[in-house]
């Protein structure tokens, strides 16, 4: 199970009566950490430990930490310092050496689960929303789900922050779901790009008309295997929300029929696998031009990481599918490749 939001509540969604639950966040780091403001973990009273708050490090004093909120029924906040040589966190060796702030929440059916029921359904239809989640001073549990279409607001564009609301602190946290992959081609080369994508906790499907492709027993991890006409994808992309599509079925005919679908669609990236001459043909086959496209058109797929083999080649892929769902350049963070 990946550590995608999405998985993460439906995890605690089917165990939430079963247990006591605290709902752990970042509300705000200093410096360098390993998550950011909006990171969220679920604790239960079973020793369930659903996402995480840091590299690993933290988890097992946040649990204790937990257990004194299921008892109180009072919310808190920690204050880990990487930095200070007498903090817990500096004596289990966090490498990060910042600050991180962390609020903890009891979720029960008196406090309306925290809102986390209406925000479960919302992301199960793939609509997201903002979350509000008050700081207590003396241990008040306040927290709201607001449903918003991820597609039509600036607030997606941006990142969890604190905001104030009279004489109260909440921290405010976009809700989106997590991307969805369209795969046009279900060939060799094809499966490891639908299963890196699951790993990454993806939603994947995996279209191709061709009796012998996109078997069943080599796309497992798919959330679905589609085997009709290519005119039939619209209703994918209008209901599932298709956020990235690659087209590799290896037939000019096929991936230029899946963009005339795909090019009305709010696509945040689309990759062709093949050489630049080869984009040419699927374009002039679907009757279309870069520039009529809504969305910029990669191809060649991927970032130059040297790959060759099918699992390098769809390492590459992803992660400049990754860079442009987050709109970044996929560059070295470091700078030891810059040219």
């Amino acid at each position: 199970m990946s550590n995608q939001l999405t998985d993460l509540i439906a995890q605690w969604y089917a165990q939430r009566r079963d247990a006591e639950w605290v709902l752990g966040t970042v509300y705000k780091t200093e410096g360098s950490s390993y998550r950011k403001a909006g990171a969220m973990m679920l604790f239960g009273s079973q020793g369930q430990q659903l996402g995480l708050l840091s590299g690993g490090c933290l988890e097992s004093d946040i649990q204790r930490q937990a257990r004194k909120v299921m008892q109180t029924g009072s919310a808190t906040t920690l204050c880990y310092d990487g930095s200070d040589e007498d903090d817990l966190s500096f004596q289990l060796g966090i490498g990060c050496g910042g600050i991180v702030h962390i609020v903890l929440q009891p979720i029960t059916p008196a406090n309306g689960f925290l809102g986390l029921e209406a925000l479960y359904q919302s992301l199960r239809q793939r609509r997201g929303g903002v979350y509000f989640q008050r700081i207590p001073r003396n241990g008040e549990v306040e927290a709201r789900f607001v449903a918003v279409d991820q597609t039509d607001t600036p607030t997606f564009t941006g990142k969890s922050r604190l905001i104030q609301e009279g004489d109260a602190e909440w921290l405010q946290t976009p809700i989106i779901a997590e991307p969805h992959l369209l795969i046009a081609g279900g060939g060799l080369d094809a499966r490891p790009v639908a299963a890196f994508a699951h790993n990454l906790g993806w939603r994947v499907s995996v279209w191709d008309p061709r009796p012998a492709n996109a078997r069943a027993e080599f796309f497992m991890s798919a959330d679905a295997i589609l085997r009709c006409p290519a005119e039939e994808l619209a209703d994918l992309v209008d209901r599932q929300r298709v956020d990235a599509a690659v087209l590799m079925a290896h037939s000019i005919t096929l991936d230029a029929a899946a963009l005339k679908v795909l090019q009305a669609a709010p696509l945040r990236y689309l990759a062709m696998l093949g050489p630049r001459h080869r984009r040419a043909q699927v374009l002039e086959a679907a009757g279309t031009t870069t520039d009529a496209l809504p969305f910029t058109v990669a191809g060649p797929a991927g970032l130059d990481i040297g790959g060759e083999l099918p699992e390098s080649i769809a390492l590459s892929i992803l992660a400049e599918a990754h860079a442009a769902l987050h709109r970044r350049q996929g560059s070295s963070l470091s700078g030891v490749l810059a040219p």
